[in-house]
């Protein structure tokens, strides 16, 4: 195996090896699932290069050492972390929110109208930095008229424990709040006292959503059913095998009537027979009338 290590235009700070990058790479899809191809080198070396320079280490053997070791289960922690990306945005992809907005919400009323039923159970898997489900329930609470009276929560699941933290905080720059609609944005986001610019999620938003860490490589805790599954341009960093594993699971938790959406790059036709595809990146349950 070549083990010379891999160099940029720039001379690096770090060895970082063929045999590490594998290294990396393969501790990473057993941890997460994630596939990391072999054009992630410099990416790989920019983020842990981080870590190596704040536990004062001098080589990604070291490192490689550490994150396997007894003592690493921290610092496995803070590994999985700085691989995982997270782009997202409010109201990313708002044809789902428009889905959710129309279609779902009335559907739910009509059926609490005539049952009583007020229970609406939403999960946001790969949830990021939260503004998919600061997102979410501002769709709730905007288009339920009697929300009080409902049941209704969200579950905002990553497997970053930053992001969680962050999201939990709520609050976000200028740039990330601009992408909410102006009306929302006075209803729902509040200035941050001495720090101009930046917004906080308003209370009753952050009291709808229940922000956790979940692995979605690993046991899932909740049983659901849930009525709507938001799993966003999470799958594409998985092999197919394994999205074929995470969807099959996904189907077992989503109520009978309940709907998946994905990414717009994403597409479960030759991935599972467990869904079938009713919108534009909108699927429900393959036994559905």
């Amino acid at each position: 195996m070549n083990s010379s290590p891999q160099r940029s235009a720039f001379d690096r700070e770090f060895d970082f090896t063929d045999d590490d990058f594998i290294f990396v790479s393969d501790l990473v899809k057993q941890r997460s699932g994630i596939v990391l191809g072999d054009n992630k080198h410099n990416m790989v070396y920019g983020r842990l290069s981080r870590r190596l320079r704040v536990l004062g280490l001098t080589s990604f053997k070291d490192y490689c050492n550490l994150i396997t070791s007894p003592r690493g289960d921290d610092e496995l922690m803070a590994f999985i972390n700085a691989m995982t990306t997270n782009l997202t945005k409010f109201f990313r992809e708002n044809h789902h929110f428009e889905h959710l907005a129309k279609v779902v919400i009335p559907a739910k009323l009509e059926r609490a109208r005539r049952t009583g039923d007020r229970r609406f159970r939403i999960w946001s898997a790969g949830s990021s930095s939260g503004e998919e489900p600061y997102t979410i329930a501002m769709v709730l609470r905007e288009n339920i008229p009697d929300i009080a009276a409902w049941d209704c929560r969200i579950l905002a699941s990553d497997i970053d424990t930053n992001m969680l933290q962050h999201s939990r905080e709520g609050i976000y720059t200028k740039e990330r709040i601009d992408n909410i609609p102006l009306g929302l944005r006075d209803r729902y986001v509040k200035p941050v006292p001495g720090n101009s610019g930046h917004g906080k999620m308003a209370d009753e938003l952050r009291a709808m959503i229940a922000f956790k860490p979940l692995n979605l490589h690993d046991r899932w805790p909740m049983k659901g059913p849930f009525d709507l599954i938001f799993c966003r341009n999470v799958v594409i960093y998985f092999d197919k095998p394994t999205q074929k594993v995470l969807f099959e699971r996904m189907e077992q938790v989503l109520a009978d009537d309940g709907f998946l959406y994905v990414g717009h790059s994403e597409n479960l036709m030759h991935t599972t027979k467990k869904f079938k595809l009713i919108g534009q990146s909108i699927y429900t349950k393959a036994g559905r009338p």
